[in-house]
């Protein structure tokens, strides 16, 4: 009886619903990448550079917006409705992907506590996948798995960003940020997800209210996620730093790929400099070298930071936001977004990057 009983148990447990294994995996060879065991870009070159193993990007960081704080949240709203929506938000970034894609775009940084919707700075809003005790907020993760998704469906890798300077203070405490870190680990693992880079902290050295999101400490974190598998798989984890700052050492020895970025940086022979004193930091095991910020452009130019970057042979991240009188269209940064390819800017990248990558 037993026997018939466990039996039963065994059929009833076989068809629960399961999380299904996603198809887009991303993974490190020595200073490439490759997306489901093919190397990026496989085979091309561009202007006698090698492209194959770059993993180009943009800043898409408010795909999972939200404010909030009731006195700053109808800043944002849409001209149309006149209110702010931030299931909207998620909807018209996803039906974008595809167009991204198109032209050559593998890769783009989304962020768990967004980035400044104003560009820079941040003025009281509060925009966190996370409650001040590090629990994950359901409609966060609800906007990010739509999007996580898509990715996976397109073939695309996610720049995962967990912290953000002027949101990490509404965590009311270290054990909450170490809280954070496992429970999204933790979910990112149980639903399968294998086209993910995460990226600690954006920025860590800028203005970050906990000592473990800082640079002397936030390796422990990046070692923290890298020490946490599920089925035998872990995540693939670095962290950033401020425009044109050398990364540390405890962070260039443990992390599995390195993160530069290139505001500030405007003469495009200094991110080559970037690239190669970044090579020269104590613990370097040539890993891959990707900027995911740069908020410099003329792509016009036979000089510029794009250019720069791929004749070090780094992956490069455009980074743009709305500027002083400019329109809904311009910008990725400022919200609300235009998701589409619709100001100069934008056009200009897109364009660049088509024909570096060879995008048909």
């Amino acid at each position: 009886m037993k026997s018939i009983l466990f039996l039963c148990l065994l059929c009833f447990v076989s068809f629960l619903p399961q999380a299904s294994a996603q198809k887009t995996r991303v993974t490190i060879t020595g200073n490439q990448f490759k997306i489901n065991n093919e190397l990026t870009y496989r085979g091309r070159e561009w202007q006698g550079h090698k492209i194959e193993g770059l993993l180009f990007n943009s800043r898409m960081v408010q795909g999972i917006f939200d404010d909030l704080n009731p006195a700053t949240r109808e800043q944002f709203q849409y001209a149309d409705t006149k209110k702010w929506d931030p299931e909207r938000n998620t909807r018209e970034f996803v039906a974008a992907m595809p167009l991204w894609k198109n032209h050559g775009l593998l890769a783009f940084t989304l962020n768990l506590q967004g980035g400044s919707p104003l560009g820079y700075g941040n003025k009281g809003w509060i925009n966190s996948a996370f409650d001040p005790q590090g629990n994950l907020r359901p409609d966060y993760l609800q906007r990010l798995q739509m999007i996580l998704d898509k990715a996976d469906e397109l073939g695309m890798v996610v720049i995962l960003g967990y912290f953000y300077f002027g949101q990490d203070e509404h965590l009311q405490d270290e054990a909450a940020v170490i809280r954070a870190v496992d429970n999204i680990t933790a979910w990112l693992l149980k639903k399968k997800y294998r086209n993910i880079l995460v990226e600690i902290n954006n920025e860590c050295n800028i203005n970050y209210n906990h000592p473990i999101l800082q640079p002397e400490r936030v390796h422990e974190l990046i070692e923290r996620v890298q020490n946490t598998r599920k089925r035998g798989h872990r995540l693939l984890v670095s962290t950033s730093y401020g425009g044109g700052t050398l990364p540390k050492s405890n962070v260039v020895k443990v992390a599995d790929f390195v993160l530069l970025h290139g505001n500030g940086v405007s003469d495009p022979a200094k991110i080559s400099k970037l690239v190669a004193d970044t090579k020269n930091v104590a613990g370097y095991n040539n890993t891959p070298i990707l900027f995911n910020e740069d908020d410099h452009f003329n792509f016009e130019a036979e000089s510029n930071n794009f250019v720069a970057a791929i004749q070090s042979y780094a992956s490069w991240g455009y980074f743009d936001y709305r500027m002083n009188d400019e329109g809904l269209e311009a910008g990725y940064q400022s919200v609300p977004v235009d998701w589409g390819i619709n100001s100069e800017r934008k056009k200009a990248f897109f364009k660049l990057l088509k024909e570096v990558t060879g995008a048909k």
